[in-house]
């Protein structure tokens, strides 16, 4: 990598063996299992910008400046931003040409991205769109919370599988408007249709980032891994076809045109399209929105003082426990707002974002050519020092803005992308915040939870899991 003439940092290129990574890894220093962890360790021993050759032949770049992450971004204006990931889900999907016809939103790269993308952010990119679910989200979580008060003399030790229930059935209502009843007896057995497509959405994002990496074999042969892969796969689709299916033959029970209804009547989408979208709105529904308010939860059950105050902001915008939750509640919830954003800044959804050069850029004063694979290394780069105070507390405050308008802390606008960025940024975003925003308001408003576990970290399953139970314990707060 040819180097400008300025520079602060060097690159280092070194190679790892596969027996240093994953499980198999023998230090621990470089795991796939905690890729914020390793992530730390490369940048204090090689400095900012870190290259390495995981698979073969294919150099990757780690990026940790928020002014080299901007240059990133700032390079792809105007084209059709493009990742190297899920590429196993690619081939899936090629390979089953009955079913689709591209590898989908999450795969898929160039022209047959953005043609989907366009499409489809037409509906969910709409703030009148998602304020048309917030009542039945509400609905929802109502009754997660009246659970959570039924049940909380008998609790089991880790509540995530009870929030994996909540935010299926919050994806199912939003994409087919449909009720799982994910709570009810039948479906909280283990082979129920909830408890299935929970467990077939985990398995699809946690074999995701094996599969990208190392040998690769599934290319030519079905691995155990692939097989997970498709097994889950096609459940999930299983699923999407029959719930379509039910629909168009009981019109007349219909409260109003599901999401994928919508997307049916797209002269430009048809069935194959949308059966595809409907996989991926449930990759990315149920596991982010659970992982998400999982840490949330942790964060506010061992800060009390906090959780005092936010329950103060609830209590002060719903006046009674049931009130209804508007737009406008929503607009006001600032300090809501402030503790899901320090939420993100601590236990983002994924280490940062990947992305495939178009054009060549200078990061921190090194030539990198098109066609490298970059990934920006925002969750290590948010627990720095150097780019915020106490950074390794939970501090919403440092959110809030003054009465003149300006913040506690200056922050690099590149810092924190939980979303991803520009035209390939989470294309339901307005959703998933107004869902955390109305859970932390209903919790808060009606509950008080105390954290009976240790400290906290996030495994990396692709997607950032909490690495223990969420071992909290609910008591009822008086009206």
């Amino acid at each position: 990598m040819a180097t400008t003439h300025h520079h602060r940092s060097r690159v280092v290129r070194y190679r790892i063996n596969k027996l240093h990574f994953g499980r198999f890894d023998i230090t621990g220093e470089y795991s796939f299992n905690k890729l914020h962890t390793s992530g730390l360790a490369k940048l204090r021993r090689y400095g900012f910008l870190v290259k390495e050759e995981i698979v073969p032949g294919v150099p990757t770049i780690w990026v940790f400046r928020p002014e080299d992450i901007a240059t990133i971004f700032q390079a792809e204006v105007g084209r059709y931003p493009e990742r190297r990931s899920h590429l196993a889900l690619y081939k899936y999907r090629k390979d089953r040409s009955d079913m689709y016809n591209t590898g989908g939103l999450l795969p898929t790269n160039g022209i047959d991205w953005w043609r989907l993308r366009k499409e489809f952010q037409k509906i969910l990119s709409k703030p009148r769109s998602v304020t048309e679910y917030l009542e039945d989200t509400d609905v929802v979580i109502q009754e997660f919370v009246k659970f959570c008060q039924q049940h909380r003399e008998d609790q089991t030790d880790d509540l995530l599988p009870f929030l994996s229930r909540l935010f299926l059935e919050l994806t199912c209502l939003i994409l087919f408007d449909v009720r799982m009843n994910s709570f009810s007896e039948t479906e909280r057995h283990l082979n129920s249709r909830s408890s299935r497509l929970i467990d077939a959405a985990f398995e699809t994002n946690s074999v995701i980032l094996r599969l990208d990496n190392g040998l690769r074999l599934w290319r030519f042969w079905e691995t155990p891994l692939y097989k997970k892969l498709c097994k889950s796969q096609n459940y999930m689709e299983e699923v999407t076809l029959q719930i379509l299916s039910q629909r168009s033959q009981n019109t007349s029970t219909h409260r109003k045109m599901s999401l994928l209804e919508e997307y049916l009547q797209n002269e430009t989408l048809d069935l194959k399209d949308v059966v595809g979208m409907s996989c991926d709105l449930l990759l990315a529904g149920i596991d982010t929105t659970t992982y998400t308010t999982s840490f949330a939860l942790y964060h506010l059950a061992s800060n009390p003082h906090l959780q005092d105050k936010l329950r103060r902001e609830a209590t002060a915008l719903l006046a009674a426990p049931d009130s209804p939750i508007t737009p406008e509640i929503l607009n006001n919830a600032t300090y809501t707002k402030a503790v899901i954003k320090e939420t993100f800044r601590l236990n983002p959804v994924a280490i940062g974002i990947g992305r495939i050069l178009h054009v060549d850029v200078v990061l921190n004063g090194y030539h990198v050519p098109r066609g490298t694979v970059v990934v920006t290394q925002n969750q290590v780069t948010c627990r720095l020092p150097g780019y915020f105070s106490e950074p390794n507390s939970f501090v919403p405050e440092r959110w809030l803005r003054s009465k003149d308008g300006t913040m506690k802390e200056s922050v690099h606008p590149y810092l924190m992308l939980p979303f991803g960025h520009g035209t390939r940024s989470c294309i339901a975003r307005r959703f998933a915040e107004q869902t955390v925003q109305v859970f932390l308001l209903r919790i808060c408003r009606n509950l008080r939870f105390t954290w009976h576990g240790g400290t906290l970290d996030a495994r990396t399953f692709l997607i950032n899991k909490p690495d223990a139970p969420i071992n909290v314990k609910f008591e009822s707060v008086s009206a």
